[in-house]
């Protein structure tokens, strides 16, 4: 009696000893390993604020992303991560473990819009590229930080550009009535599609003036202490520093180049010689071209070099920190003139006679 006893026990503890190491292999198995490791398919998950774990559970089922909603509501109950869940639209894979894509929903690693701005882009160019990506029409931008290439003491039928300099001590120098042509520092930015989601929904404008203070806010971080402190001890004013990292950023390519003609036109500046830089030109006409008419160089504007003395009125472009470190750092040297070639090569003069000499060689 006593025996069957024992072995009944024995039977018992078996059955549930294995019945224990069934479902632990079996919940193991749903939570280390993906529902199906062979998929390389993204689905676009959206989890919503305002859902629970078992709401998103069932969501990540019904999508075929786990194999049980238990799993994940098990996992994330004994990782004490229920409160860490941050809702957002997420690219998710069946080839993600449970811990996987519970790490992504809990960092936020949410889909990211990226756009890049290039060294040298104008308000023009950044303008019409935000209105080709379909976030923003080109004339949203300009209104909100300047109409390129604008005299705004004459145009008194547009809205003076958003001041930002209360945040920003690097604008306190830019006259008020100049746009934030030259401060939208080119760069490639990620943006939180789940962060702006409801702003898109309420006031577009918000999502694009936050996007220009991304820009004003790298602007910021490069524009170095070590920089300002240069800046201020050649007694100029980092808005003079961005003109000409501007003109630089738009007539010559390399490093070198970019040091010496900023040498030339500090030169000029100091002697009273007009600029004369032919992309002033091209940024008053908007024309994608590098040819210029007689006519065109008598064009009545601030931005005219030609027709003004000293710098125009503000930045023609968005320059790179190499053309905003070339203009800081000129290099000096006895050239008074330079051009380009069609094919991006910079030759330079010391006299106005070997200047039209080379105009002759290389601009036929």
């Amino acid at each position: 009696m006593k025996k069957n006893l024992l072995i009944l026990i024995l039977v018992i503890f078996l059955v549930c000893f294995l019945i224990v190491f069934w479902v632990g292999h079996w919940a193991w198995q749903g939570i280390y390993l993906p529902k199906s490791s062979q998929s390389s398919q993204e689905k676009l998950f959206s989890f919503k604020k305002g859902e629970n774990l078992f709401q998103v559970a069932e969501n990540l089922r019904k999508e075929d992303l786990i194999k049980n909603k238990i799993f994940f509501e098990i996992y994330v109950i004994s990782k004490s991560k229920i409160r860490n869940l941050q809702a957002g639209e997420y690219l998710l894979s069946p080839s993600l473990t449970i811990p996987e894509i519970t790490e992504k929903i809990v960092s936020g690693d949410t889909i990211k819009e990226k756009i890049t701005i290039i060294e040298g882009w104008n308000l023009r160019d950044i303008g019409f590229y935000f209105e080709n990506k379909g976030m923003f029409q080109a004339e949203e931008l300009w209104e909100l930080v300047g109409f390129p290439a604008i005299d705004y003491s004459k145009a008194t039928d547009l809205p003076e550009p958003k001041d930002f300099s209360q945040k920003y001590d690097f604008l306190k120098d830019k006259p008020k009535n100049v746009g934030l042509e030259g401060y939208l520092f080119p760069d490639t930015y990620f943006l939180d599609n789940n962060t702006f989601s409801t702003i898109v929904e309420n006031v577009l404008s918000k999502r694009l003036e936050m996007i220009v203070r991304k820009m004003l806010d790298n602007f910021g971080k490069k524009l170095t202490p070590d920089l300002r402190k240069e800046i201020k001890g050649q007694k100029k004013t980092i808005f003079e520093i961005i003109i000409i990292a501007s003109l630089i950023e738009k007539e010559v390519r390399t490093s070198e180049d970019k040091k010496l003609v900023s040498g030339i036109l500090w030169k000029r500046l100091k002697n009273k010689m007009p600029l004369q830089v032919d992309a002033t030109i091209i940024y008053i006409t908007g024309k994608k071209t590098t040819k210029i008419s007689l006519d065109e160089l008598q064009i009545d504007s601030p931005y005219n070099t030609y027709k003004y003395l000293g710098l125009p009125k503000g930045p023609i472009s968005n320059p790179g920190l190499d053309s905003i470190g070339a203009a800081v750092y000129p290099k000096i040297s006895d050239y008074w003139y330079y051009l380009s070639t069609p094919e991006g090569k910079t030759i330079f003069s010391k006299t106005l006679k070997e200047h039209n000499s080379a105009k002759t060689k290389y601009l036929k």
